[in-house]
């Protein structure tokens, strides 16, 4: 992912219902997730075994193949771990192994230090959801799939507090820190990504062995990115997210319509294979015989010259073939023990027939074969 096309990141306008369904289309069809563990240095946080015993937890239950994992030290300053690779630090890929989970535990312990005091708790607040946001505006920007986003605190300081956080509130905020002016540049930018992302917390307390007591919290980020619309010349203007959700979801939308349209097509065909065919059946070489009504099946058969209930008559004792349905098309099959004509021609084989209305001949062999036509009718096939 090349960061340099988004080293500045501010918040951007408001998304549509559509986008961020659009978006999380994207996080569905592509696995991973950022996650930050964020670990306060000092003295407040003390992993005994309860908050050991959550913190496993929380890892081994939550954590997923693909998940990227980043540790996020902080006290009075923000000190990512090998920054040189990148901005929060060297990044975990994580496999769902039991070794991922070890990698995870052993670079949380790693970054403690003795004697770290004063927490600005709101420092850490801003460096993380920007990193955050421009993780996902870099591959927006490279038109890589985007991530849902998720940050681990383990602090005592309290989190998306109002901007000027002041002593009453979290007194080891140093003295100098920006964060305790309402009006800094600094706490202005902290807000404005607290307004601009969909931050979800959960939280559960744990309390040390001195009695004391720390927060373990979950903020949960959908996937997002910032949007920038921009006006272009003839009343028109350009915007970033439309564009990238073209790019990402045309493919896989393609895909989904052909598996809808063949999905509608094969329930429309299996429907129809249950539907049973009706038919009317015309003798217009003997008048006083009446019209038969027939009920056709699929995979079922009927009769052409046995006398029985499920027959079509014609002369003679012997049967002449038969009717067969098979799907959604309607085949002749002789027996060869007299002959049955379609369309001038003897049949002597299985014989599809195309016509919704179909002549048959079955020369009567008492009146020196005379013709005997049979008119069948497909009515509602």
């Amino acid at each position: 992912m090349n960061q340099s096309s988004c080293v500045t990141i501010t918040p951007g306008e408001s998304l549509n219902p559509w986008q961020k369904v659009g978006l999380e289309l994207i996080t569905y069809l592509h696995r991973g997730r950022d996650v930050i563990v964020a670990i306060d240095l000092t003295g407040s946080v003390n992993f005994n075994e309860e908050g050991n015993t959550r913190l496993r937890q929380i890892l081994q239950d939550s954590l997923r193949s693909g998940d990227s994992v980043y540790i996020v030290p902080f006290a009075a300053e923000v000190n990512p771990l090998n920054p040189q690779k990148s901005s929060l630090g060297e990044v975990i890929k994580f496999k769902n192994k039991a070794e991922d989970i070890e990698a995870v535990i052993n670079k949380i312990f790693a970054a403690y230090q003795e004697g770290l005091r004063n927490t600005d708790i709101q420092k850490a607040e801003l460096f993380v959801y920007r990193e955050l946001a421009r993780l996902n505006q870099c591959r927006l920007s490279d038109n890589i799939p985007i991530k849902s986003q998720s940050i681990v605190w383990i602090t005592e300081a309290p989190l998306l507090q109002a901007p000027g956080i002041s002593s009453d509130i979290w007194k080891e905020t140093p003295a100098s820190s920006k964060f305790r002016q309402k009006n800094s540049p600094e706490s202005k930018e902290r807000q404005a990504w607290i307004d601009a992302l969909p931050l979800e917390k959960r939280s559960q307390t744990i309390t040390t062995n001195n009695n004391k007591s720390y927060q373990l919290s979950v903020i949960d980020i959908p996937p997002t990115v910032q949007e920038f619309c921009t006006p272009t010349p003839g009343g028109k203007q350009t915007c970033l997210v439309n564009s990238y959700l073209i790019k990402q979801l045309w493919l896989p939308s393609l895909v989904m319509l052909i598996f809808i349209l063949g999905s509608a097509v094969g329930l429309k065909y299996f429907l129809s294979l249950q539907k049973p065919w009706n038919l009317e059946v015309r003798f217009p070489d003997d008048e006083d015989r009446e019209k038969q009504k027939c009920i056709l099946k699929n995979k079922q058969k009927i009769t052409i010259g046995d006398q029985g209930l499920k027959s079509i008559y014609c002369p003679g004792e012997e049967i002449r073939g038969y009717l067969e349905r098979q799907g959604n098309q309607l085949y002749l099959k002789p027996t060869k023990e007299a002959p049955i004509y379609y369309r001038g021609k003897e049949i002597i084989k299985k014989t599809k027939l195309n016509s919704q209305t179909i002549k048959l001949n079955c020369p009567n062999t008492f009146k020196n074969n005379q013709d005997f036509d049979i008119v069948i009718s497909l009515i509602n096939k």
